[in-house]
């Protein structure tokens, strides 16, 4: 995928105003300060597109991107949203806030028709989080289509990476007959974007066809 522009849209506190669901959409939400808002713009290709912040909860409400891309230089452009999630397991954050974000993430998943797949951001420093477990199983429950991307792959040596990646895996393996995709990135390196665009032009192909044949 050649990803030619990338550009912030709306932003919105309830899936009812999003923006139309005429596109295929990609939601990236992860543990706070997971690193989303790094990957996101790593994946852009633009520094400022996603604003970072050292703090937790930066992210507040569902954040939409509209991107061009191109499968190869001579094809047409498509256009997709990106969307960035509020995190999960705001410890510094009040509780009656916290459940209006946990609301607010929960009826975007189960309303979006669009929404393609979700990528759930894992920190590969750590072994694995029962919280991010947690929130894996409940998109299984939902039938919500999702992959794991491991971030901050440059923070942590590359066989302790792979440990806590297995280590994740095999906690999934106790509630889960077939594992979901998984990458393995860092954004100052820029290891894994070629692979995720990858994964998301075969998916909006998929999307594509889908529609030719209905």
């Amino acid at each position: 995928m050649l990803l030619k522009k990338a550009t912030y849209l709306i932003s919105n506190p309830t899936y009812k105003t999003c923006p139309k669901a005429d596109k295929p959409e990609y939601a990236f939400i992860g543990r706070s300060n997971v690193g989303k808002s790094s990957l996101i713009n790593m994946l852009c290709n633009n520094s400022k597109l996603a604003k970072t912040s050292a703090n937790p909860g930066k992210t507040q409400m569902i954040n939409h991107f509209l991107i061009e891309s191109k499968a190869t230089e001579k094809a047409a452009s498509s256009f997709w949203y990106l969307v960035d999630l509020p995190g999960y397991g705001y410890a510094k954050i009040a509780q009656k806030q916290r459940d209006v974000w946990e609301k607010m993430i929960a009826d975007y998943l189960s309303n979006r028709p669009n929404l393609v797949q979700v990528f759930v951001l894992i920190d590969s420093r750590h072994e694995p989080q029962k919280l991010d477990i947690e929130f894996v199983n409940q998109l299984g429950a939902a039938n919500v289509p999702f992959a794991l991307v491991f971030t901050k792959a440059d923070k942590e040596k590359p066989g302790a990476v792979q440990r806590h990646v297995k280590a994740f895996l095999e906690a999934l393996r106790e509630t889960w007959q077939f594992l979901p995709q998984t990458f393995i990135t860092s954004a100052e390196k820029k290891e894994g974007r070629a692979e995720l665009l990858a994964h998301i032009q075969m998916l909006n192909n998929r999307v594509h066809e889908n529609a030719q044949e209905a």
